[in-house]
């Protein structure tokens, strides 16, 4: 169980890295006005985090032979069939969720700098 955890942390992590290379770069991009940057990163990082709720509820129902993190795992650790349904899903549901938590986190932050630019005028 642990190699499966382990496994499903790196392939959501890996998503969550280049999905936040992508906003960084829109950040970038707008950074001459730090409030709108703020505020797309806010924005974006938002609407990431809806994605990992959404992909959370889907890892329920998805078919466990279908994910990136089956593919990863060695054959001789993966579980038995009428067992890895269930783990597969409980894992990747427990992973999503974590990174839709730490990302909302990461959204809040950004929305109260996006405030503070817009109060102080910036």
């Amino acid at each position: 169980m642990d190699a499966i955890r382990r496994i499903a942390f790196e392939t959501v992590l890996r998503a969550c890295l280049f999905a936040s290379l992508a906003i960084f770069c829109v950040m970038v991009g707008m950074s001459f006005m730090p409030r709108l940057a703020f505020q797309a990163g806010g924005f974006l990082t938002t609407l990431m985090s809806a994605i990992l709720m959404l992909k959370a509820y889907e890892a329920r129902t998805k078919d466990h032979r279908r994910t990136e993190m089956w593919l990863y795992l060695p054959k001789e650790q993966r579980p038995a069939a009428n067992y890895a349904q269930w783990a597969v899903a409980t894992v990747m549901r427990e992973t999503y969720l974590t990174f839709a938590l730490w990302t909302s986190v990461i959204a809040i932050t950004m929305w109260v700098l996006a405030l503070l630019f817009a109060l102080l005028g910036m």
